[in-house]
């Protein structure tokens, strides 16, 4: 059952990849843009992180590289998601 539930959530977020790819790549606004690309982030974050489950139920050694690689896809999501909106408020992002 938790085969299946793996496989089904790795079809779901690459559908929603590609639906956030669509919305980058028409967006009318730059804010539009902005949100999708954020969207892509966390949804890459969740398919590496499904990998990594995947990757338990196989072997049962742990494989802690693919949570450190979803920390870290979260980590730079979040600095380039707050680094955008300030380019948006201010039309700078450092100061």
């Amino acid at each position: 059952m938790l085969s299946f539930a793996l496989n089904f959530a790795f079809v779901a977020f690459g559908f929603t990849l590609l639906l956030a790819l669509s919305r980058l790549l028409k967006g009318p606004r730059l804010a539009d843009r902005l949100l999708a690309l954020d969207t892509m982030y966390i949804n890459a974050m969740g398919l590496v992180l499904l990998l990594g489950i995947k990757g338990l139920m196989v072997d049962s050694g742990v494989r802690s590289f693919y949570f450190e690689l979803a920390m870290l896809i979260a980590v730079l999501g979040f600095v380039s998601t707050v680094a955008g909106a300030r380019f948006l408020a201010r039309g700078d992002a450092i100061e």
